[in-house]
């Protein structure tokens, strides 16, 4: 039976101790334990937690704020109207404050420090129980001085020393599980048109494509890797580069479902077929991935569940429990659809997805 030092010592165990004692952040505890279905965790790690929070016999209490007079969770975001990420996860920090009866604000500051520090001041009079601050592209931030005199939990983004704690999607594993779903229908030489160079994501979404290649004894060819810019058009002539080559790839992982609908009409002005002669996978999960012919697998952009978990921090820390800085990084969900179907499906002979 685990047993944490406190209950070696008499002392009631946290939700600390079951974290550290399942492998998972105290966020995921909270999530788990608090009967949360919209968090996209694994049915290992729901398990993993629930019984370890029965070994350690820890009994959850679901604890709001303590302190009277703080209503008000403030999302600031670099960007709201370029893509619906920061609308997404404020819309998680909202349900999720709602959940305690805390109501939530957005306001969007376009990354500048002085408009962000006018922002708080004009806010001074108001009970703010905490910050949470978005950027639409995983980046690196450097706060203004303002934010010191607020609890502060970053989305997609962190600072440089990690004195903050931070919400991320994981992008590395989930460049892995995308690579690992071709290569389970039996493609072999998979292609991978990346987002624009210098950012963190398509840096780990590339990290991920290499180990699954690595994991399955793949050699990896520079060759399949082209350069995007996250638009269709650079999807559709990149993909055109990709199919000029001596020795084509059989599927194409796309770093966001944008290049992924130029990669489709490149393929279709080819006379290739999707998924016969190549399977195509995106990334981001946008509405129009379904409606693509055929629909689109997609890896699933978690912002929704990031807000919802940067809430949880601030919820925690409100309501006396105290974290270390720290950086989440939440799963993103593989989206099965037509672009991927195995040979079975294909068919006609019906396959579980993966």
């Amino acid at each position: 039976m685990v047993k944490s030092k406190r209950q070696a010592a008499g002392t009631r165990p946290t939700m600390m101790d079951v974290a550290a004692a399942a492998g998972v952040s105290q966020a995921t505890v909270s999530l788990v334990l608090s009967g949360s279905k919209l968090a996209r965790l694994t049915d290992a790690t729901r398990r993993r937690v629930m019984e370890t929070a029965e070994q350690l016999n820890y009994k959850f209490v679901r604890r709001g704020p303590r302190t009277t007079g703080q209503a008000t969770i403030l999302f600031i975001a670099d960007e709201a109207s370029t893509d619906p990420w920061m609308s997404l996860a404020f819309e998680g920090v909202r349900d999720k404050a709602l959940e305690f009866g805390v109501n939530a604000l957005m306001a969007v500051s376009h990354a500048d420090a002085d408009l962000e520090t006018s922002i708080l001041s004009s806010l001074r009079d108001q009970s703010i129980l905490g910050i949470v601050y978005g950027t639409i592209l995983t980046r690196q931030v450097g706060l203004p001085a303002a934010f010191g005199a607020h609890r502060t939990v970053l989305v997609n983004c962190y600072d440089e020393q990690g004195a903050l704690p931070a919400v991320l999607p994981a992008d590395l594993l989930a460049g892995r599980v995308a690579t690992e779903h071709l290569i389970g229908l039996g493609r072999r030489r998979i292609g991978m048109i990346n987002g624009q160079q210098g950012l963190d994501n398509p840096r780990d979404r590339l990290r991920g494509y290499k180990q699954a290649l690595t994991s399955h004894d793949l050699a990896f060819d520079a060759a399949l890797v082209k350069p995007g810019n996250w638009e269709p058009s650079s999807g559709y002539a990149m993909t055109m580069e990709l199919m000029a080559q001596d020795n084509p790839p059989d599927a194409i992982f796309c770093a966001n479902d944008l290049m992924a609908m130029g990669c489709f009409e490149a393929l279709k002005q080819l006379g290739r077929k999707i998924p016969e002669d190549v399977a195509v996978v995106g990334f981001d999960d946008r509405e129009i991935a379904r409606f693509l012919h055929p629909p689109l697998t997609t890896m699933v952009l978690p912002q929704y569940e990031m807000g919802q978990t940067a809430a949880e921090l601030l919820l925690d820390s409100a309501g006396g429990l105290t974290t270390g800085p720290n950086r989440i990084k939440v799963e993103c969900e593989l989206i099965q659809r037509g672009s991927t179907l195995g040979a079975k499906q294909l068919a006609g002979v019906a396959e579980p997805a993966e």
